[in-house]
């Protein structure tokens, strides 16, 4: 009876990899939890090219380096830790660039549309601009908050308001366990501002900020 039962389970292995291999889908949650299917309900989920999850090494968790020029060259260009982005990246999308929370939030970075257009970001869903449009809302918080990394996150995770009415990291499970998590990712450290590079930031008068490199008319930093 024990071998018949082996048997069968062997045999339902490997159908579900042979259906895995010819119609598989796969879809990372905002919680970073991979789910496969062969009979997606979600538009979130991406057909698998031939090949299953653990041979493509979709269940392994995303290798540092991905992305890495693109993250690179925004820290830089920005001033933020490129370690603190990566943290930000891993927990907000698991590195997935195709990532869609239940929210709407968009791409590598989560950005929400509203929030994407304010930024200039045209496609969220590009890699290279979801990350600078990221990394940049992201400086805009760590300015507002004087430097303080936990509450910019909070800020990332929950909206402005929220933590300047509570005056500390709101008391949402999910926003405190999104801090906590990337704060351990990113090691703790306090330090992100890398003064090689002078930030200038200037509103318009249709009320968009902008931040650039190159020091607007007026000067205002």
């Amino acid at each position: 009876m024990m071998s018949l039962s082996l048997t069968l389970l062997v045999i339902g292995l490997l159908f579900f990899v042979h259906t895995a291999e010819a119609s598989g889908f796969r879809l990372i949650d905002e919680d970073g939890v991979v789910h496969f299917t062969n009979a997606p309900t979600d538009p979130r989920y991406q057909r698998l090219s031939g090949q299953t999850g653990s041979s493509a090494g979709w269940l392994r968790i995303p290798a540092r380096g991905k992305y890495q020029k693109e993250i690179q060259e925004a820290s830089t260009r920005y001033g933020v830790d490129s370690a603190l982005v990566e943290a930000v990246i891993r927990t907000e999308s698991a590195f997935d660039p195709w990532a869609v929370s239940r929210k709407g939030a968009m791409g590598l970075m989560q950005l929400m549309p509203t929030t994407a257009s304010v930024l200039g970001v045209r496609d969220a869903f590009n890699p290279k601009q979801n990350i600078d449009g990221g990394v940049r809302h992201l400086r805009g918080l760590i300015d507002r908050f004087a430097g303080d990394i936990p509450l910019a996150l909070a800020a990332y995770n929950a909206g402005e308001e929220p933590v300047r009415w509570y005056r500390g990291i709101p008391p949402f499970p999910e926003t405190r366990a999104y801090v906590r998590r990337i704060m351990q990712l990113y090691g703790g450290r306090g330090a992100v501002l890398v003064p090689a590079q002078l930030i200038y930031r200037y509103e318009d008068s249709q009320g968009t900020v902008t931040y650039t490199n190159i020091p607007p008319p007026s000067n205002r930093r």
